[in-house]
């Protein structure tokens, strides 16, 4: 014969904060983590802040040099009113540009970005497997660290030193900062982008000097990252620049 059980109302369970049975506790802290409570999620936000700041530092630069540009070009189509013969002239003068030397540093440079960019695969690789690496039993190996940073360093001291040089053999060759309009922007592009690639070469000083410090691997790749972002950007720009002199010229 059946028999009934009465029903029981259940009360809703709520977490206890006794010794009773608790809720599994919600990690991530409910920022969008992916589960992840080690800090990787900040490290993430860093990364993506810096790189928004090289943008908008780039993008300050290009609209720098889009005025030089502008600039340029109005100027090197401007006639001149000469006094003596009250007549316009062309006072553009066809500067002496020292080719051979530009393109060695040209070459200097993109191998100087090649290295850059090894450096911050590198680097970014490193991170990646140091969650691997802090598993007690886990052994993946010993990866061979090549000094990609330190020689981007020298190839990017090298570029500075060749450009002196250019400055140089333009000056003996009688195309100083004031000869002529041409000239000047000559060095006005030049310098201004050298001022510019010497801030990236502090910057990678900076970033090889955090090798030796007890900064955390996250912090250390972030300014690697970075900084590739803005030496492949001064490479660009300088190949540009490039173009620009020789149809200037």
């Amino acid at each position: 014969m059946a028999t009934l059980t009465p029903t029981v109302p259940v009360r809703d369970l709520k977490p206890s904060h006794g010794g009773g049975s608790n809720l599994p506790p919600i990690r991530g802290g409910g920022d969008g983590g992916g589960g992840r409570d080690d800090g990787w999620q900040s490290y993430g936000d860093r990364l993506r802040r810096a790189r928004l700041g090289i943008i908008l530092a780039a993008s300050a630069i290009i609209m720098l040099f889009v005025a030089f540009t502008s600039a340029m070009i109005v100027r090197r189509g401007l006639p001149t009113l000469d006094d003596r013969t009250q007549t316009y002239v062309q006072e553009w003068l066809p500067v002496n540009l020292p080719m051979q030397l530009l393109v060695v540093n040209t070459l200097i440079l993109l191998a100087s970005s090649v290295t850059m960019e090894l450096a911050r695969r590198q680097i970014a690789r490193q991170v990646a497997l140091a969650p691997v690496r802090s598993i007690p039993g886990v052994s993946i190996g010993d990866e061979r660290q090549l000094p990609w940073l330190s020689l981007t360093v020298v190839l990017g001291l090298g570029f500075l030193t060749g450009q002196w040089l250019a400055w140089r053999e333009l000056a003996d060759s009688g195309f100083r900062l004031a000869t002529s309009t041409s000239s000047s922007f000559v060095y006005l592009l030049t310098a201004t982008h050298a001022a510019h690639l010497a801030g990236g070469v502090i910057a990678l000083m900076y970033a090889a000097g955090t090798s030796l410090t007890s900064k955390p691997l996250e912090a250390r790749r972030i300014v690697v990252d970075v900084t590739a972002w803005y030496w492949h950007f001064m490479m660009i720009l300088w190949l540009y620049i490039f173009a620009l002199l020789g149809w200037a010229r």
